[in-house]
């Protein structure tokens, strides 16, 4: 169902006021964070008196560089108010070298508060038990579905594994070490569900599919499956659904990222083609589709383009990230009222070959 052109016009203004606070924030002396002072004192405009929305946050800041996030001392990226308290530093997935990091007090677990609510009970009922099968670390991925298997009632089970160890030894071709790790981690995984009570799983789309090769997940009793990590297309999603979960399971796809936070996608059914849509966590964070040669426009509505990032809230300011994904611009609609992307998938323009592995 689509959004009505009130609701659209309602967010827009939620978007404009709130770009307005965070603005103000992290550009104004008694709550400014270093970095963004400092950038505020070369720029040829005045961030609180020129924005007054994220249009002109469009128009007036430049791409942002995510070497920052490598080089700079956490120091710089610290608002003023938070500089007494105590955070957590998370990484993006990486490689090899510097990871990208961000440092957090309470955004992801709002992130994962917030899409608690978006959760059917019934198919990830309240008190029921998760196990995640995933990367944990210095990712704040494992917190958080922790965060959300504690506030919806139950515990949380693990199963670790390292996406950067997978990504290189399938960029150097050792294909039977990448197996037999997989083998490992599902083997780990399968344990845990024949001797835990799991009625909530997250996990990534290959684990996903490997899993159900080795056990009956809807006979083990999970009644919903959370899953994010690597490109979904329509085809894969189809067969997650309808012979990995056998059509008795609720499949609840994400795109999230460190930088990011969660973006949400609705139910979906056949008459979808199993294409999923993802809506960011707005005005926390704004998704666009934009022309790669021109990332200062955005494509029309049902043509792909690459995805821009903005995140703002008041521990974290990043404007205009060009991701290494591109999408299908879609519009709103009823449940979530303002653009989305849809058919997520690692952007063809990247130079350097993209290795997603199990996750």
């Amino acid at each position: 169902m689509t959004a009505d052109s009130a609701a659209i016009e309602a967010a827009r203004d939620c978007l404009d006021a709130h770009v307005r606070e965070i603005i103000k924030w992290h550009f104004s002396h008694d709550t400014g964070t270093p970095y963004w002072l400092d950038w505020a004192q070369q720029a040829d405009f005045d961030p609180v008196s020129d924005i007054a929305g994220f249009g002109d946050l469009t128009r007036r800041f430049p791409l942002f560089d995510d070497e920052v996030l490598r080089d700079l001392p956490h120091d710089a990226l610290i608002p003023k108010p938070y500089r007494a308290n105590p955070f957590r530093i998370f990484e993006t997935g990486g490689t090899t070298g510097m990871p990208k990091q961000r440092i957090s007090w309470d955004d992801h677990l709002l992130d994962y508060t917030e899409f608690s609510s978006t959760l059917d009970d019934a198919c990830f009922p309240k008190g029921g038990n998760w196990l995640m099968v995933g990367p944990t670390g210095p990712r704040r991925l494992r917190l958080g579905i922790e965060h959300l298997a504690n506030i919806r009632g139950g515990a949380c089970y693990f199963v670790d594994l390292d996406p950067r160890w997978v990504k290189k030894v399938i960029a150097e071709q050792r294909f039977d070490q990448a197996r037999a790790y997989k083998q490992h981690v599902i083997d780990q995984a399968v344990t845990i569900l024949k001797h835990r009570d799991v009625a909530c799983l997250f996990t990534t789309p290959l684990l996903l599919e490997a899993l159900g090769e080795r056990v009956s997940i809807p006979d083990r009793g999970v009644r919903g499956v959370f899953c994010g990590g690597t490109t979904m297309t329509p085809q894969m999603v189809r067969f997650l659904i309808e012979e990995v979960l056998e059509n008795r399971v609720r499949f609840v796809p994400t795109y999230g990222n460190t930088l990011m936070g969660l973006a949400c996608s609705i139910p979906l059914t056949s008459d979808d083609h199993y294409s999923v849509t993802y809506w960011a966590p707005q005005p926390r964070a704004v998704l666009r589709v934009v022309k790669p040669e021109r990332p200062e426009e955005s494509v029309d509505y049902t043509e792909f383009g690459r995805i821009e990032l903005t995140t703002m809230t008041k521990e974290f300011f990043m404007p205009r990230f060009l991701e290494r994904d591109e999408a299908v611009r879609r519009s709103a609609c009823a449940q979530y009222t303002w653009d989305g992307v849809g058919d997520v998938r690692p952007f063809e323009g990247t130079k350097k070959e993209i290795v997603e592995g199990v996750y």
